[in-house]
């Protein structure tokens, strides 16, 4: 015999929570990342590396159907930025067939081949590239939008 959870917890967010949603990603500036909304919704599994963590955290609790505005400063967000994880490569390292532009995106793979990580291409010269592997929102406070549309 099936046991089932109170309408109240099968209708709140959890932390394993399959959902349905909209949202938005924006700075305090409003320059939005990404939105779903005037789309289709995303679809997904709670804990499953969909959404950042810190975005996740932000979910719990809430019913189908509310709307939210979260505000988030950078370190509730995706972390400060990191100097630390600026790295100057010699273009000559970079793949040769690969066109090179500022403020765009390059995949590298470690040395074992094994794991594959991005980066943005900061600054480009005849000899340098300035690769900055932070991601693209640190160090910015974040405007999350959520309008909660099914928690199955």
């Amino acid at each position: 015999m099936e046991t089932l959870l109170p309408t109240a917890d099968r209708t709140q967010v959890r932390e394993d929570s399959f959902l349905t949603l909209h949202y938005s990603l924006s700075d305090q500036d409003g320059t939005e990342y990404v939105s779903t909304f005037g789309w289709s919704p995303a679809t997904l599994q709670m804990g499953s590396g969909q959404l950042a963590p810190t975005l996740e955290r932000c979910l719990i609790g809430l019913s189908a159907g509310e709307r939210h505005v979260f505000l988030l400063a950078p370190a509730d967000a995706f972390g400060e930025h990191n100097p630390e994880l600026l790295e100057r490569i010699a273009r000559s390292a970079l793949p040769p067939d690969l066109e090179l532009a500022v403020n765009s995106l390059i995949e590298f793979t470690s040395p074992d081949g094994q794991t594959s990580f991005a980066g943005f291409l900061r600054e480009l010269s005849e000899q340098r590239a300035l690769v900055d592997f932070n991601h693209p929102l640190a160090g910015k406070a974040i405007r999350f939008e959520v309008e909660i549309i099914a928690i199955m």
